[in-house]
């Protein structure tokens, strides 16, 4: 099986007595095993009530380290040259269109136009009442902030209005390097108006799930829906974790794990994202871990 491979970096500092130095060497060792990727996950505060998490146990407590996506991100290609950056998610609409539009930019022109850009809109009212920007409306400002960063990246100088984003005559450069700006990639429920704005305007999907089973049809639907509007439906990209067995002993089952991933692949995902705090216990069980992994999924 040969399937584009991520190392997601979430909670590895763990593993380095919270060293997030530590977790930039592995990822220059992730790129020598032939990873694809690295990719960071986004809160810029936290509330105290995780358990309003939709998706089941909230994986840390509130006074938890969440590392700022682009600074770590800027880290790692500085100390990198060829695997690529991600985000899944950054939390689009805490950053203003314009901010995020200058940040991306720059990362990508500074990583040699090595940037793909996860984004979402999260889940935690906390988290915008503390940023003082709407909660019900972080759904339009996604589509909104989405569309001004393209004319930002594309034209000097630039228009745009919008229901919550306007500018006239502005100039946002450096434009990022790799053509067409910065690709996006959406990490939201597989909603009617969701798929419009993937399909509108991204090359890749980040779904919350992994089950082969869930992701088949919403997969399926997206390249149709990437065909009826005259895209070629092999351009969507799909990652999705990887769907970790586990014994009795709650220990992961590392085989049983790259069976899983097959299945993945199966469904329609196009690349794996591998966590190693899913798969080790010890820091010492990290590089095997994920020498196994890329073995078997870039063979």
């Amino acid at each position: 099986m040969n399937v584009k491979l991520t190392l997601g970096i979430y909670g590895l500092e763990h593993f380095h007595g919270g060293d997030m130095r530590a977790v930039i060497d592995l990822v220059g060792q992730a790129e020598a095993m032939g990873y694809d990727q690295m990719n960071i996950t986004d809160h810029v505060v936290m509330g105290e009530n995780t358990h309003r998490y939709p998706y089941g146990e909230f994986p840390t407590a509130p006074d938890a380290n969440w590392w700022e996506p682009v600074v770590i991100m800027s880290a790692i290609a500085a100390a990198t040259r060829t695997i690529r950056l991600g985000t899944g998610i950054l939390i689009g609409p805490l950053r203003s269109a314009v901010l995020l539009a200058k940040q991306a930019a720059t990362l990508d022109a500074l990583s040699g136009g090595r940037l793909d850009l996860g984004l979402g809109t999260g889940w935690q009212r906390e988290e915008y009442e503390a940023s003082g920007i709407p909660f019900e409306d972080r759904g339009q400002r996604l589509r909104d902030q989405v569309a001004a960063c393209k004319v930002l990246w594309r034209d000097a100088p630039a228009n745009f209005s919008s229901e919550t984003t306007r500018f006239e005559n502005i100039y946002c450069r450096p434009a990022p390097v790799q053509p067409g700006g910065v690709p996006l990639w959406f990490g939201l429920a597989p909603t009617d108006a969701n798929r419009r704005l993937i399909v509108e305007h991204g090359v890749g999907w980040l779904p919350i799930f992994n089950d082969p089973q869930q992701l088949r049809a919403p997969i399926a639907q997206l390249r149709e829906e990437f065909a009826a509007a005259g895209r070629d439906s092999d351009e969507l990209q799909v990652r999705a974790t990887l769907n970790v067995a586990y014994r009795a002993d709650g220990s992961a089952d590392i085989d049983a794990s790259l069976a899983n991933a097959e299945a993945q692949v199966a469904a329609g995902v196009t690349q794996i994202e591998m966590l190693p705090v899913a798969l080790t216990r010890k820091p010492e069980e990290i590089v095997p871990v994920m020498q196994t992994v890329a073995q078997a999924l870039k063979s």
